[in-house]
């Protein structure tokens, strides 16, 4: 089951949403900003965005919330995909 990371009654109203996606294991650790049909990706190891897009397409207040629930997001991904974990280094490496 997806994760959704509650956010203030204000930005949801505002249609922004951040979850961890089903079906992703295989993928580097990321949680997914979404708004309408728009969708920003952002690395739980290293913050960086995956795709285009930055945080000044966003209110900072969003950036305020994700920031402040990094540790809920990482440990909700490592619940998820406890093959693929935050702390488990680069996709792609050998053990």
């Amino acid at each position: 089951m997806a994760f959704n990371l509650k956010l203030p009654s204000l930005l949801a109203k505002m249609r922004w949403k951040v979850k961890i996606r089903d079906k992703e294991r295989v993928e580097d650790p990321h949680f997914t900003i979404i708004r309408g049909t728009t969708t920003w990706r952002v690395g739980l190891r290293d913050g960086r965005f995956l795709d285009s897009g930055s945080w000044k397409d966003m209110p900072e207040d969003l950036r305020t919330v994700v920031q402040a629930n990094l540790g809920r997001l990482r440990a909700a991904w490592d619940r998820m995909y406890p093959h693929n974990p935050v702390s488990g280094g680069e996709a792609g490496q050998d053990d």
